[in-house]
């Protein structure tokens, strides 16, 4: 089959919706399929330095094969991950499969106009999140949502969705309800190759003067105001609590953007700067690595922004147990490899940190759960193979 994905992010952006399309379209190439991805032509095509030693260095995909990959096109209008794309609907004419990757604001809409005059092209919507933001963005959000986003998902032909514990609380709940028959469950994927359980890397707790010995965790998330939701604020208060309370955890947080200044001041705030370090975005190559750094991985999201939580399944792939915030679709998979602790409320996490290290909890049995599902649930050879399924039974 030949099909198209269209995505408003990805790499080099770091961010979850564009690596799941990598990653998917990587496997539907390897099981025989013509693939592209179209995507705004507004991020700097230029590789992230590698510090990784060449000793260390694996089989894991290079970044210029991920900036390649993609047809970037020339946005008409842009504002921070929206984009009206213009061409998109001459685009994917000769296409079997279309596979709309939501949310995209600017292109969603023209992609409902290019189905209405395609009747006969299968159209797959997945569903990522719902949209939020402080503020008047989030007045925005809340009125598309409420008028737009039904025309554009009731005009596929299957809706996706990775956990159906996140729809009957998200914005899609009405749609769902309306006509169930049309969702599929599918969760996202992890490559448990390139992501696995590795010794310690001592030479990047050498790099930022870490104690290989010490309990430490790992943040992986994007620093930019889209993503706002990843609760960075609430972990950094919930570990100076626990200095506090003379339990200091080290903690590794990796990821950039225009917020991590705030980030590394509050860090500074609250007596943390010999305890945490900010790796800013790392190499592809690297990443791997830094899940290895950790005990304990943890996203402490806020609300609904976070749907699903990508990060979770590479550190359990890694063999290191997760914690993470009890929302709808990123409980479920957090429950397979970690614990859960209420979202939005550092003393709970403060808690959840403390059990794991410092209680007579099993981390080996958690070790192994976390990658045996990995291993049996999430990779992506499996969740493509679905996906397969899901695009012939649409092509007929």
């Amino acid at each position: 089959m030949r099909i198209a994905h269209i995505v408003s992010t990805y790499p080099p952006y770091y961010g979850g919706m564009g690596n799941v399309v990598f990653q998917t379209a990587s496997e539907l190439t390897k099981l025989g399929h013509e693939v592209e991805v179209f995507t705004p032509g507004n991020y700097e095509e230029k590789e992230i330095k590698k510090t990784i030693e060449p000793a260390e260095a694996e089989h894991a995909p290079d970044l210029q094969e991920k900036i390649d990959f993609a047809r970037r096109l020339k946005p008409s209008l842009q504002y921070g991950n929206a984009a009206r794309i213009p061409s998109i609907e001459k685009e994917l004419k000769g296409f079997d499969i279309v596979h709309l990757h939501y949310p995209f604001f600017g292109t969603a809409g023209m992609i409902k106009r290019w189905k209405m005059k395609n009747p006969y092209i299968p159209l797959a919507i997945t569903y990522h999140m719902d949209t939020r933001a402080p503020g008047w963005k989030g007045l925005i959000f809340k009125y598309y949502s409420k008028y737009w986003m039904p025309k554009i998902l009731n005009s596929a032909d299957v809706l996706l969705v990775s956990s159906f514990d996140y729809l009957p609380a998200s914005d899609a709940n009405l749609i769902y309800q309306n006509n169930p028959k049309k969702w599929i469950e599918l969760p996202f994927g992890v490559d448990t190759e390139r992501f696995k359980p590795r010794s310690k890397p001592e030479a990047i707790f050498k790099r930022f003067g870490l104690d290989p010995q010490a309990r430490t965790i790992v943040f992986v998330g994007g620093m930019d105001l889209a993503h706002y939701f990843k609760g960075i604020p609430v972990l950094l208060r919930a570990l100076g609590a626990l200095k506090a309370q003379n339990r200091p955890i080290q903690a590794v947080f990796v990821g950039d953007g225009q917020l991590r200044a705030s980030f590394e001041n509050k860090a500074l705030f609250y007596g943390l700067s010999r305890l945490v370090k900010f790796a800013g975005q790392v190499s592809d190559e690297e990443l791997p690595y830094y899940y290895n750094l950790g005990d304990l991985c943890v996203l402490p999201s806020i609300n609904q922004g976070e749907a699903f939580g990508m990060v979770l399944l590479e550190a359990m792939a890694s063999g290191v147990p997760v914690l993470a915030t009890d929302l709808p679709g990123v409980r479920t998979v957090a429950e397979d490899g970690g614990l859960v602790v209420p979202a939005n409320d550092y003393q709970a996490l403060a808690q959840g940190i403390a059990q794991y290290f410092f209680s007579d909890t099993d981390r080996e049995v958690l070790k192994q759960k976390a990658r045996q599902a990995a291993e049996e649930k999430y990779d992506w050879g499996v969740v493509v193979k679905r996906l397969e399924e899901v695009y012939q039974e649409l092509v007929g």
